[in-house]
């Protein structure tokens, strides 16, 4: 009887065991799908950026001499009494180039900008980091990424530092953040 009971107790054992080995592989499975599929959207949305990155004008210009520019600026904006709005990025920066895709494409927002600023891109790459040129800023793209807008007035003085996130909706820009941002720092404000 004492046999017959080992014999069952370790059947039992190996049966509980089994069960436990087949259910981990079970498990593994639908983690290594989950991982899987995971994977595969995050290299879907790359993808899909990269497509869109890849049909977006590119306003920065890497060789350009950034502070020559933004002193000839300063000089056309006094005479005709405009601010400047300086967006820092670059053009591997998707959001750097959505938003200029959507002042650019927006009427209403192009006629704002337009009518009241002196509109640069200054440069932030590999190729040309401006560091001289985002050191008089405080190099704002360190604190709050890209893109950022430095806001100058019609002397050269900043003014004002804008994060671009509080204007983002969605995986664009709201209209009415961005009027209103562009509203509040024009020189008649």
């Amino acid at each position: 009887m004492k046999k017959l009971s080992l014999i069952a107790f370790l059947s039992f054992s190996v049966a509980v065991f089994s069960q436990k080995v087949n259910g981990s592989a079970e498990n593994k499975s639908k983690v290594s799908n989950t991982v899987t599929a995971k994977a595969d959207a995050e290299n879907e949305a790359k993808m899909k950026a990269a497509q869109e990155k890849a049909q977006l004008p590119k306003p920065y210009d890497a060789k350009a001499d950034a502070e020559a520019d933004i002193q000839r600026l300063i000089a056309k904006a006094g005479k005709e009494n405009k601010n400047i709005m300086i967006q820092a990025g670059g053009n591997w920066c998707i959001w750097c180039l959505r938003f200029n895709n959507f002042v650019q494409t927006t009427p209403e927002l192009k006629k704002l900008v337009d009518d009241n600023y002196l509109y640069y891109h200054l440069n932030y790459s590999p190729d040309n980091k401006n560091e001289k040129v985002f050191s008089q800023y405080g190099n704002p793209g360190d604190k709050f990424g890209y893109p950022v807008f430095i806001v100058l007035d019609k002397y050269g003085k900043m003014i004002h530092i804008q994060p671009s996130d509080v204007l983002e909706e969605g995986k664009g820009y709201s209209l009415e953040k961005v009027k209103a941002f562009f509203q509040s720092w024009t020189s008649k404000s």
